[in-house]
């Protein structure tokens, strides 16, 4: 497959991700900021700080006010990781690589372009968000099913979960690390009442709130949410599960292309680190740390794919 094309499955999808947890990162500055009305700024700020958007947020903005934050995030043109931005990317790729995707495929994610851009083409009132949050959430769904249900599973169906579990990897620690270093007032809150309620809010961002209950016996608590989202690998927006999937899928193209590559190593490396049984071990090294850790080996692993596959952009 030429590297333009691998590229363009890549990025789609990578993009569709990207869209979806946006919104769940909005939905969880806006139910925290909600529960805490007297810091809201300072919720809004951490979501766009997380999203490494803080200098082009500045550019155009003058402080967190939550509708202001919201627009930017949702249909800011000059935001190009805007959720209308970044679904105009999506749609720009997938017409790039038409002919490699099932009508299915093409058509869901078409539609999601003309849906969004009725759906944004105004302010979005808070009254409304919650609405438009869970759009967002679904017609990325239906991309995904239209691709599990009419795919071959080839080289051009492992490119496009490569992009989506990269794309997930990331943004769920990014999601787990503006809960623990950014919303927590103080130390002292910490395994508090006020914590653990912060913890289930971010449960409910990433659609896992009834899962863990299934799961895991026992209260909402810190170590055992974190041990969830980050070690558990029946949990699909879990580190340790992206990590399983995106090395699933490279030793998938390995075996399609005969070669083993760089992002393999890396892959798997990563993998590794997400093996550990103790989440505890975790938590004593830090758990923002370990965090921003997994995001920047993502970021690495990002960049090494792109080299060994020679994706043009």
């Amino acid at each position: 497959m030429l590297g333009k094309t691998a590229g363009g499955l890549y990025w789609m999808f990578r993009s569709l991700e990207r869209a979806e947890n946006t919104a769940r990162l909005i939905e969880a500055g806006f139910r925290i900021a909600l529960t805490r009305s007297t810091t809201a700024e300072a919720e809004w700020q951490s979501v766009i700080s997380t999203l490494a958007a803080q200098q082009a947020y500045e550019a155009i903005c003058d402080g967190y006010d939550s509708a202001q934050v919201v627009d930017f995030l949702l249909r800011e043109p000059r935001n190009s990781s805007s959720v209308l931005s970044i679904i105009k990317s999506a749609r720009d790729n997938a017409r790039l690589v038409r002919t490699a995707l099932t009508t299915e495929v093409w058509c869901a994610v078409n539609e999601t372009w003309m849906l969004f851009t009725e759906l944004l083409k105004d302010e979005i009132s808070q009254t409304d968000l919650p609405a438009v949050l869970a759009t967002i959430r679904q017609q990325s769904g239906l991309v995904r099913g239209a691709l599990h249900g009419t795919m071959l599973r080839n080289d051009i169906y492992d490119f496009c979960r490569l992009g989506t579990f990269v794309e997930r990897m990331d943004n769920t620690a990014r999601i787990i690390d503006v809960k623990y270093y950014s919303l927590l007032p103080a130390p002292s809150f910490v395994g508090s009442r006020l914590d653990n309620v912060q913890w289930e809010t971010i449960l409910r961002s990433v659609s896992a709130h009834r899962s863990f209950r299934w799961a895991v016996e026992g209260d909402f608590t810190a170590p055992a949410i974190a041990e969830f989202l980050i070690l558990d690998r029946r949990m699909p927006r879990s580190l340790a599960f992206s990590a399983e999937q995106i090395v699933n899928s490279l030793s998938q193209l390995t075996q399609n292309y005969g070669t083993s590559l760089p992002s393999n190593d890396m892959a798997e490396a990563l993998k590794a680190r997400l093996m550990t049984p103790d989440i505890d071990a975790i938590f004593d090294e830090g758990l923002h740390q370990f965090v921003s850790g997994v995001i920047g080996s993502t970021a690495n692993l990002a960049h090494q794919i792109e080299i060994d596959y020679r994706f043009t952009r």
